[in-house]
């Protein structure tokens, strides 16, 4: 079993694969954290905390004289408050007499096959029944509240799943201040903090800083995961590397505004809280009441953070994601917003659509500006209505033309948004977020809608449920362009104010849940402004999400390697736009812009009939390219080759399987007189050989390989060993021009092929 119990020593141990967790119930009935980390045998693991006195650490009251057990030195499974821990805290509730408090002890656990499931919350699936449930229940005697600790072992992935859940078992009103989803103290060690900062058109930008005697945060405000600073984040040994070194991850399944603290104690113990963003934050809990915080994806690895992102990617494929799309071949799309924006018409559309058919495009995808008055940004939202002046008759003629090239269809919506210009708001002015008395915000020109109130969600349900009954659509492109202010409900008591945020998050969830379980045919991609709410508890409904409004090139190639460490490239909506790049003003070569996007869902973002002959001829092979390596791209391991902050010259990046692989890389600053670009590769069998199927150099000016000669490793149809390749590794012919590219197709050769 994945889950075991001592009843004498009352110890709990999980095990994974490669790790152990291990917890313990004091004498005091306060529940420890032991250990988490690699796999370790048997071992008392209490004497690593021996009892210290510890100046202006106070001691829990039944040993005030004897000294030296502290709550603010031990660690702690989930921590109360205002009890004599002053470190961060899990929990603040307060209680009908305005006492803030909260001390749990032990009562009972559970240990349960399958997996938990949390009250209106995205949280990982179970289909394949590996998985085991740990319930542990404590109680704080003096308030009533209780709190059930959820964990959640799929001990092949090395993945824990937790989460919390509190109850007000007193008789009195509990409002709660704070709830977070865990806690994990790392007793010992140095570690680095890695998070994933950014903003609008650059998200996820990873940086790497050391962890010092202080509190660091990682949080959004916003009500939403947000451009700015993912939920994501990494605590790595100092030395760490790609491939060696104990990591662990942190990844909330959750979409609105979230808050991890990470704090170095006076004795260096590491504690890291995560959850929902506090500030702002209440919820009042009648008796009987119970809250749910979001589940986090806790994962651990001793090989190095490249290894922590492949279980990352694999869990969220299989168990994060869910219906036929998670695995399933996505068509290769064309999206008309950088071709038109607002100015189109269905003559327009189908120009585009027959163009890109011709090409081997296999969908369109009809952008904003199809419904209501919609002809620029600053009306129409909420009004979910063809407008059939750009579009007569509606969508269905569209679409059956469409249909009539061989393509299918998709659409735009941004459901969770109302203009004040629209039908909807001039019926409903209350259903948008608004301060009383106050001129709101406006971001993009538009108002939030209050997703708390059920009637909102079943208006908006009926909407959408109605547009994809009436019209034969096979893709919905979900939009979301501006973050939270002026946060208050009209339907919520004053003192509840505090629960609109979390009340508007559980309201998408339950609209997504019900449109993707009504129409699981239909593909969703999410997407928040690009990457502004890129994070688990989207993945659960939208098994790709746009990764960015920037969709130059080389921009891309920074973001999608920040999104790598968490988010696997079948998530990362990529596509090929025009040149000069919307953006940046910049030109990439049209190959190196696909060999970009093919690292992700893949497909186009402007009009193909601007295409020279030879571009258009360009883009039919690169979709031939992305078909045939497709299940290499999405099903095979990645790996990171270089680090843009080490090595500002190339970018690359290396997808392998058991009889394949896949370099990728982009040069991002050409120079005079070139070092070599050289690379070691990863993920190989060393004792196997593999010969150099294909080697595509892409928008080179020319190759200095004219005085090479015949026998140079590095040409097409040369054999290596793998580790001859992965140790001693492969230098690629020198490249000039502005962003050339390469990718080299590999191909693991048979022992009998081999002796041949």
């Amino acid at each position: 079993m994945a889950i075991q119990f001592d009843p004498g020593t009352r110890t709990f141990v999980l095990r994974t694969r490669n790790t152990t967790y291990q917890m313990q119930v004091d004498g005091r009935g306060r529940l420890l954290h032991l250990y988490y980390g690699r796999a370790i045998g048997t071992g008392d693991l209490v004497g690593l905390y021996p009892p210290a006195d510890h100046g202006f650490s106070p001691d829990w009251y039944p040993f005030r004289l004897m000294r030296g057990v502290s709550p603010d030195v031990l660690p702690l499974e989930y921590t109360g408050f205002n009890v004599g821990d002053f470190r961060l805290c899990c929990v603040i509730a307060r209680d009908a007499n305005g006492a803030a408090g909260a001390d749990f002890l032990y009562e009972s656990h559970e240990i349960l096959p399958g997996k938990y499931s949390l009250a209106g919350l995205p949280a990982a699936h179970d289909e394949d029944n590996e998985a085991e449930t740990l319930c542990i229940r404590l109680r704080d005697p003096i308030n009533g509240l209780e709190l059930t600790l959820f964990y959640g072992v799929f001990a092949d992935q090395d993945v824990i799943t937790r989460a919390a859940r509190l109850t007000n078992g007193g008789a009195g009103v509990i409002r709660l201040e704070k709830a977070a989803s865990l806690c994990l103290d790392l007793p010992f060690g140095r570690w680095d903090l890695i998070h994933f900062h950014g903003r609008h058109a650059m998200e996820r930008q990873m940086q790497r800083v050391p962890l010092s005697n202080d509190i660091q945060t990682v949080s959004s405000t916003r009500g939403a995961s947000s451009h700015h600073h993912n939920p994501f984040v990494i605590l790595c040994d100092h030395q760490a590397t790609e491939e060696h070194g104990l990591c662990y991850g942190v990844m909330p399944v959750y979409s609105g505004s979230h808050r991890t603290d990470i704090e170095v104690d006076q004795n260096g113990l590491v504690r890291l809280v995560s959850g929902i963003q506090d500030q702002g934050f209440s919820w009042t809990l009648e008796p009987g009441a119970q809250f749910d915080a979001p589940e986090v994806l806790l994962a651990c690895s001793a090989d190095g953070l490249g290894a922590l992102s492949r279980i990352y990617h694999r869990f969220l494929r299989r168990n994060i994601c869910r219906g036929q799309f998670r695995f399933a071949r996505r068509p290769v799309l064309i999206n008309n917003w950088e071709a038109t924006y607002f100015d189109f018409n269905t003559e327009k559309i189908c120009h585009i659509a027959e163009k890109a058919a011709a090409l081997g495009v296999e969908m369109l995808v009809l952008d904003d500006g199809w419904f209501g008055k919609r002809d620029d940004d600053n009306s129409g939202l909420g009004d979910w209505y063809v407008n059939e002046n750009k579009l007569p008759g509606g969508l269905r003629p569209l679409i059956a033309r469409i249909n009539a090239l061989g393509m299918k269809f998709g659409i735009w919506i941004e459901p969770e948004m109302v203009s004040e210009d629209s039908d909807l708001y001039r019926a409903h002015p209350d259903w948008a977020l608004a301060l009383p008395g106050r001129a709101p915000a406006m971001g993009r020109n538009q108002l939030v809608l209050d997703l708390g109130r059920p009637e909102v969600v079943d208006y908006l349900a009926e909407r959408i449920r109605t547009l994809l009954r009436d019209n034969p659509i096979n893709y919905v492109k979900w939009d979301m362009n501006r973050n939270m202010s002026d946060v208050y409900s009209r339907v919520l008591p004053p003192d509840r104010q505090g629960e609109a945020a979390h009340r508007y998050m559980l309201g998408v969830y339950r609209l997504l849940e019900t449109l993707t379980g009504e129409f699981p045919d239909v593909l969703f991609e999410g997407c928040a402004g690009g990457g502004g709410r890129f994070d688990a508890g989207m993945l659960a409904y939208f098994p790709q999400i746009w990764c960015s409004d920037d969709t130059d090139a080389i921009e891309r190639l920074t973001i999608q390697y920040g999104t790598s460490f968490g988010y696997p490239v079948s998530a990362m909506g990529a596509h090929v736009s025009a040149c000069p790049n919307h953006q940046t003003g910049r030109s990439t070569p049209l190959w190196t812009r696909a060999v970009v996007a093919m690292s992700g869902t893949f497909g186009y973002e402007l009009d193909l009939n601007r295409l020279s002959e030879e571009e258009a001829a360009e883009v039919t092979a690169q979709i031939e390219t992305f078909k045939r390596d497709y299940r290499l791209i999405q099903d095979g391991d990645y790996y990171r080759l270089t680090d843009p902050a080490e090595e500002p010259r190339f970018v690359a990046w290396e997808f392998a399987a058991p009889d394949q692989a896949l370099i990728n890389l982009v040069v991002t600053h050409p120079e005079a007189n070139a070092r070599p670009l050289h690379l070691w590769l990863r993920g190989l069998d060393p004792d196997a050989l593999y010969r150099v199927e294909r080697l595509d150099l892409h928008g080179c000016a020319r190759v200095c390989d004219e005085t090479v000669p015949e026998e140079t490793p590095a040409r097409l149809g040369a054999v290596f060993s793998g580790s001859t390749l992965m140790y001693a590794g492969y230098t690629l012919p020198q490249l000039f021009g502005d962003y050339p590219s390469v990718q080299m197709h590999l191909v693991r050769l048979a022992d009998a092929a081999a002796r041949a």
